[in-house]
This record gives C-alpha cells, structure tokens and sequence, in this order.
C-alpha cells in the first residue's frame, strides 16, 4: 500500500515503514505529524484517486532528522567584462518517517 501526498507544493510516494525527504518544516525531532492532502492511494491494484484530494485519507508520519543537503555553487559570469560571482547554497531537509496510511 501507498499514497502520493502533497507537502509544500510537492508529491512524494509514502509507503508504510518507508522514509522520504520533503522540503524543512517547523517540526522537532520525534514529533508525530499528520499529512492530509492525499492525492492518490493505492492498495494491492486498487488505486483510489482523489478529485483533487481523497476524502478522509490521512497519512501519519514522524520526523526523523532535520538536516541540510549537500552545498551548490551558483556561477555569474560576463565574458569580456572582468564580472565574475560565486554563491554557495545549503537546502534545509526534513526526513519523514511513514507510521500509517488511514482510509476512512
């Protein structure tokens, strides 16, 4: 069994037992969160989709780790002109550990 669910603008597939990374959300370590924006559920064959969202589907989750990704580097460059700038930058993660899918 699993469900596509819809976090910060995203889908993720979420399957029982299994963890996936979303963008960072205001939640400690260990906390206990809730996903009710499912899009989709599919369970042996049976696929329910949701017009957007399936009513009543919830998927319940705990956060596992907060951490930041691995560093990019963003060039600008001007041929000719001597304009040359680098940026760095760090996404902030959050992992979700999948507890239950619930159908009502």
């Amino acid at each position: 069994m699993y469900a596509i669910v819809e976090c910060g603008g995203r889908q993720y597939r979420a399957e029982e037992g299994h963890s996936f990374i979303v963008e960072k959300l205001p939640y400690e370590v260990g906390e206990k969160i809730e996903l009710d924006r499912v899009l989709l559920i599919s369970d042996e064959g049976e696929v329910n989709v949701g017009q957007p969202a399936v009513d009543g589907a919830l998927v319940k989750a705990t956060v596992v780790e907060q951490f930041r990704g691995k560093k990019i580097f963003v060039w600008k460059y001007r041929p000719r002109k001597r304009y040359r700038r680098r940026q760095g930058h760090r996404q902030s993660y959050t992992r979700l550990l999948v507890d239950e899918i619930i159908i009502s």
